[in-house]
């Protein structure tokens, strides 16, 4: 087949696509009562394909430049005539045919896969109409700001950071610092999201569980308050057990991420480990009598001036975990992770990933990362313990403690 005829098949495709979109939006209006539907939009790709062969073949750019303005004249005069009619101010029917229009050429005189990607991306943003008004509805200007932030730290403060080791020990990177924080913070702003979409109101667990991506430590100061003007804490107990879970398995994503080869040492036990943490939870909760719910578990990861203290924290304790390790090599690094991981498992456990490229052995970065597990499960049974009343923290005791063993049992079996 001529490669052109089917690039027009393309574009022509394109048009369809998006025409059927609109076609369905009006598909109650009378007949010929709308400028264009899923014929015009589809001849409009097309078009737009056949203008970019002539340009093509004559070696005039301006034959598309050209019909690209007389198309996008006619098109929006109609669209102006109709709109008048229905006392209508909503111009994307026109930015969608130009679209269609510049898709059309480029499925033609570039590079055909993007033309495709772009088609579809057009129609599913037209098709999600309700939703994306439904959001800006239920969207706060603190959660507006988190995207902007976002925004600003990955395509502006990013690029600027030179990606260079600038101590003596290879610890401290300014570029891989400030990336790893906005990874953090987006997986942590994940959970922020299915918090605020599901909502409390869906019941213990899913509060519970969505909170914990944000964080694990946050979901349980707010479950031992609840707890102690609760009738039956069990079922408390029950969600910071599973929200241990969580945070055992949000790290094994983590460790995939950056730095796949340390999941062998690290996923086994971590996971043998949150499977304990799981079973106990299920158990606790099934001793639920239809109590209250928590609420306030999940908060914005934004927050600058949280996220300024993240970077800083994993700054130094990066820097730190390099120098101890090359001072005295694994059990340096291991007495680093387990003091910072009693505060902020994320620190600590991506301070000891970036020191896979600093030739420190896989065995003991993933030792490094088990210690601050275990050292952040104790820190949350600690501020259990002074928060909460007996009845929550024993049972989430006696919880932590069939997970280490689990761990241990597994990590034994592992090793040689």
């Amino acid at each position: 087949m001529d490669p052109l005829i089917a690039r027009l098949g393309l574009a022509l495709a394109i048009g369809l696509l998006v025409g059927l979109e609109r076609g369905w939006q009006e598909r109650d209006a009378p007949d010929r009562s709308r400028t264009a539907g899923i014929r015009t939009f589809g001849i409009s790709g097309l078009l737009g394909g056949v203008l970019a062969a002539l340009a093509n073949a004559l070696g005039a750019v301006s034959v598309l430049v050209g019909g690209f303005i007389a198309f996008a004249a006619i098109f929006a005069w109609y669209k102006a005539r109709e709109a008048a009619h229905d006392e209508d101010f909503s111009v994307t029917s026109v930015i969608a045919g130009l679209g269609v229009f510049a898709l059309g050429a480029l499925s033609v005189a570039g590079d055909y896969r993007a033309a495709a990607a772009g088609g579809t991306a057009l129609a599913a943003i037209l098709a999600s109409r309700e939703v994306l008004h439904g959001l800006l509805k239920r969207l706060t200007w603190i959660e507006l700001r988190s995207a902007l932030i976002l925004a600003v730290m990955t395509a502006i403060v990013l690029p600027l950071l030179p990606n260079r080791t600038m101590d003596p020990w290879g610890g401290f990177n300014p570029w891989e610092i400030w990336f790893l924080t906005v990874l953090m913070a987006s997986i942590s702003f994940a959970g922020y999201v299915a918090v605020r979409i599901l909502g409390n109101t869906r019941g213990l667990l899913v509060s519970s569980l969505a909170g914990a991506v944000v964080s694990s430590t946050a979901v349980t100061l707010a479950l031992a308050r609840d707890a102690a003007s609760a009738s039956n804490p069990l079922p408390l107990a029950g969600a910071a057990s599973l929200a241990a879970m969580v945070s055992l398995l949000r790290v094994c994503a983590v460790v995939l991420i950056v730095e796949p080869s340390v999941f062998a040492s690290v996923g086994i036990p971590a996971i043998a480990a949150a499977l304990a943490f799981a079973s106990c939870g299920a158990l606790l909760l099934a001793r639920d009598s239809g109590g209250g719910e928590s609420s306030g578990i999940a908060r914005n990861p934004f927050e600058l001036g949280r996220l300024l203290l993240f970077a800083l924290l994993f700054a130094i304790v990066a820097s730190a975990s390099a120098g101890l390790a090359a001072q005295f090599g694994g059990r340096g690094l291991q007495v680093t992770s387990a003091l910072a991981g009693t505060f902020d498992v994320d620190v600590s456990v991506l301070s000891a990933l970036r020191l896979v490229k600093q030739s420190v052995p896989v065995e003991t970065i993933g030792q490094a990362v088990l210690g601050a597990l275990a050292a952040n499960a104790i820190g949350r049974l600690l501020l259990a313990i002074s928060t909460g009343p007996f009845r929550f923290w024993l049972p989430l005791a006696g919880a932590t403690l069939a997970a280490a063993t689990a761990g241990t049992c597994a990590m034994l079996l592992l090793s040689p």
